[in-house]
């Protein structure tokens, strides 16, 4: 529900002079900044996350492995 760039210029009063253009240009590279941030965080914060799952993944499949009796590293053994 966030309107964006386009509604704060909506919302605020158009710049009439340079001095509250700069102001405005400055405030809105601030809002894309902290945004840009956000969501930097928040991506990192997925990786780390899937990292621990992929951890869990490798332990679980190596405890599988053992109690099969296959040595990681092992050519699997085909029917053939």
């Amino acid at each position: 529900t966030d309107p964006g760039w386009r509604g704060m210029a909506d919302a605020e009063a158009v710049p009439q002079n340079t001095q509250d253009l700069t102001v405005f240009v400055q405030n809105l590279l601030q809002q894309m900044q902290q945004r840009f941030q956000d969501m930097s965080d928040a991506i990192i914060s997925r990786i780390d996350d899937m990292g621990g799952r992929i951890d869990e993944l490798e332990k679980s499949i190596g405890e599988l492995m053992t109690q099969a009796g296959i040595e990681e590293g092992a050519p699997a053994i085909t029917g053939e």
